[in-house]
């Protein structure tokens, strides 16, 4: 058989099926140019012989510069999720690559390097972020002290660096108060100037408003606006409060440990007034297995249950209750 007959398997000829193969090969690795990349993350956890599936093939990726929030039900999957970007814990299977860094081939060297030097990291609770003993001064320029190898190593290079960090979050009134002195908003973003005193690639925020009120969650949100602004660093936060989701551009749910639906949000201008409003879209994520988390309240409105019928057309897909 020539390369310009029919081939037994579709009615492709041979040089059809070889330049697919080839556009195959020739196309860009999944997340090549996103700062956060994780492909089918896989992370099992073993209690008591049990074994729990905390992530079940996630997919997602974080291009540079976003300020993005992970949402979920408690048991979802996302702290996990936060905990292996941190550097905290180790997955199972698949890949995740942060600014380049392999998670998953990491030695306890270089994941130690890793912490210090390309992730900051800011906890729900206040008194886990900073050292009660150190000013908040002080709590800031440690991690530069702490990374040395040159890096702001000089005393009046580390105390400037810190001065500029609280200034810009609109703390430096606490710069010689000691964490017992401080608000909790102060603490709190006290502890974002720590996380950020080694100027990492990414920012993670685990429920950093869980403690809050309302007013000063507001105030935690507008800091982590300004470093992601002024500073350009890419910022990840895990919350429940909608308050501080609806406020981001791009807002990731997570469902029985994968990825289920984004939320995009964009600026619109009206063309007769002028004005500007916030138009928000929701979307169902597609997974590199060709998976799809249809949102609950759909399933249950049509009774879908097992499985669905499927219809292809030009331009989309119907998907039908199964009728049989």
């Amino acid at each position: 058989m020539t390369g310009t007959k029919a081939d037994a398997g579709g009615g492709r000829s041979l040089a059809e099926l070889e330049a697919r193969a080839t556009a195959h090969r020739d196309r860009p690795a999944y997340g090549h140019d996103a700062l956060i990349a994780c492909d089918r993350l896989v992370r099992i956890f073993t209690t008591d012989g049990v074994e729990v599936q905390a992530l079940q093939g996630l997919d997602l990726l974080v291009t540079e510069g976003e300020l993005m929030a992970l949402v979920g039900a408690s048991g979802s999957g996302k702290s996990t999720l936060m905990n292996i970007l941190a550097g905290l814990d180790v997955p199972t299977a698949g890949s995740a690559k942060v600014a380049g860094r392999d998670l998953l081939s990491m030695d306890a060297k270089a994941r130690l390097s890793y912490r210090r030097e390309v992730v900051g990291f800011v906890w729900q609770q206040t008194a886990r972020n900073l050292l009660p003993y150190l000013t908040a001064a002080q709590n800031v320029a440690l991690p530069m002290q702490l990374r040395g190898g040159g890096f702001k190593s000089g005393r009046s290079a580390r105390g400037a660096r810190a001065d500029s960090l609280l200034t810009m979050l609109e703390v430096a009134h606490c710069r010689d108060r000691r964490p017992h002195q401080m608000s909790g908003g102060e603490q709190q973003r006290v502890a974002i100037a720590v996380a950020l005193a080694n100027n990492p690639s990414v920012l993670l925020a685990d429920e950093p408003t869980g403690e809050l009120d309302s007013t000063t969650a507001e105030q935690i949100f507008a800091a982590f606006r300004t470093a992601n602004e002024e500073l350009g660093t890419t910022i990840v936060i895990v919350t429940h409060d909608q308050t501080v989701a609806t406020e981001v551009r791009r807002t990731v749910a997570i469902r029985d440990g994968r990825t289920s639906t984004e939320v995009l949000r964009r600026t619109h201008v009206d063309e007769a007034t002028g004005e500007e409003s916030v138009v928000a879209r929701e979307y169902a994520m597609l997974d590199r297995a060709g998976r799809l988390q249809l949102p609950t309240e759909y399933t249950e409105a049509l009774s879908m249950e097992r499985r669905v019928l499927l219809e292809l057309e030009s331009d989309h897909i119907q998907v039908w209750p199964d009728g049989g």
